[in-house]
Parts: structure tokens; C-alpha cells; sequence
């Protein structure tokens, strides 16, 4: 069964928005796990504008399940992972002003900033993850540059799942065939639903975790935190 790691950026944006601390982080962290999560995602950003890095620190003390640090490799955010000791940290290519991660690394070009970074990481013996488009090339230049998994940024599959699902899962398919045959663990995220979850988890072999926020906790509007993580659990069964 691929595993279920939940996004709670969305729930940092909400107490935000507000002040104060409702929805409480750190609670609604603990219930996902309840309600089934395998596993708690946070993507810390410099503006702090949803997870802040106090609520990584506070996160670490609690998550039971499988903790993963998303960001970009700066060095607060180095030094926040080699603080917590998540049990993975994934790295995006975002800028500090970028809504959400829009494309993969290239890792080719930044082959020597990622093999520092990511030897760096693993003395504190955490798995490490490089977000990447379904690209043969980049995924090999992920294994080049010590990657213990790579997550595969699902957006243009998401966009044109609806048109063809065929079509939009065949890079896809290519690239975790790749990423398997170099020993590569395979994760997966962004914009994944429950419209296009269960084609994408039968159609890749060997898919490890997908993490999923913005779709998860909007569902979650309608039909309720606990039976939303238990309606995703079932898509990838």
C-alpha cells in the first residue's frame, strides 16, 4: 500500500489568518495520525506564512508516524532538519516569494550544490527526497547526486488527467521505472485529489508515499478530517 503523508500547511495558513492558535497545529497533526495519516508533511517557508519554523521544532516532539521537512535548501533550513532529525527531508528548487512549488530541480545543473547538501543531511540520518519532473535525465542526476528517493511533481499530470489519463500518467510511468532500476525510493505530489489518486497509484510500480495538502483539507470542508484521510487511504489501496 502506498503510504499517505498529510500536508498541514493549509492548517497554518487558517491560524494565520487570524492571530491566536485556531486551529491548533500541533492538535490537528495528532489527529490526522489518529484518523489513519502515515505519515505528517510541513513545507516552512522564509515568510513564514503558514508552518512556521517554531511549529517544525514543536512537531518533532509529537509526530509519531513518519515526519517529512519539505524546502528549499538554505541555511535555516539546514539547520532546522539537522535539529528535528525528520525521518525525510525533500528538497524543492522554490524561490523565497513562490506560492507553491512549480517545478522540479534540475539536477544536472545543480549537481554540485545538491551532492553538498545532501551528504551534508544524511550524518544526521535523514532520508533524503529531490522533487523532480518525470524526467529521466533529472531522475538520473537525482541517483548522481546521492538522493535516497525522489518525489515526482504530479502538477501537469493533475492538469491533464481529465483529458487523457492515459497520456498524462505515461512520463510518469517511464520515470518511476527509471527511478526504480537506480534504487531510487519513489514519492509523489502536487494537486493530487481524489478524482486522480487511485489511476496514478495503479499505474506507477513501486510508489512509495504521495503527500498531499491543499485537496485533502479542502475535502475536509465537506466531508470532515477524519472520514477525508480514511475516503484518500482507500484510493490507495
Amino acid at each position: 500500500m502506498t503510504r499517505l503523508s498529510v500536508n498541514i500547511n493549509k492548517i497554518g495558513t487558517l491560524r494565520n489568518a487570524r492571530g491566536g492558535n485556531n486551529p491548533n497545529v500541533i492538535q490537528v497533526a495528532k489527529d490526522c495520525e489518529r484518523f489513519g495519516a502515515q505519515g505528517i508533511t510541513v513545507h516552512p517557508r522564509p515568510d513564514e506564512r503558514h508552518i512556521r519554523y517554531s511549529d517544525v521544532i514543536e512537531l518533532k516532539k509529537i509526530v509519531t508516524t513518519e515526519f517529512n521537512i519539505e524546502g528549499y535548501p538554505d541555511d535555516r533550513y539546514l539547520k532546522l532538519v539537522k535539529e528535528t532529525k525528520p525521518a525525510q527531508a525533500t528538497l524543492v528548487p522554490d524561490k523565497p516569494d513562490a506560492i507553491t512549488s512549480n517545478a522540479g530541480w534540475d539536477t544536472i545543473k545543480n549537481e554540485r550544490f545538491l551532492t553538498d547538501v545532501i551528504s551534508e543531511l544524511k550524518k544526521s540520518g535523514t532520508r533524503v527526497s529531490v522533487f523532480v519532473d518525470p524526467d529521466t535525465k533529472m531522475i538520473e542526476g537525482a541517483k548522481k547526486v546521492g538522493a535516497d528517493r525522489i518525489e515526482l511533481y504530479t502538477e501537469p499530470y493533475a492538469s491533464h488527467f481529465h483529458q487523457n489519463h492515459e497520456a498524462a500518467v505515461k512520463p510518469y510511468i517511464t520515470a518511476a521505472k527509471v527511478a526504480h532500476q537506480l534504487g531510487l525510493g519513489i514519492n509523489a505530489g502536487h494537486d493530487l485529489d481524489l478524482s486522480n489518486l487511485k489511476f496514478l497509484k495503479l499505474s506507477l510500480p513501486h510508489l512509495h508515499e504521495v503527500s498531499i495538502g491543499h485537496a485533502l483539507i479542502c475535502d475536509a470542508l465537506y466531508f470532515g478530517l477524519e472520514n477525508t484521510i480514511q475516503l484518500y487511504l482507500r484510493e490507495l489501496k
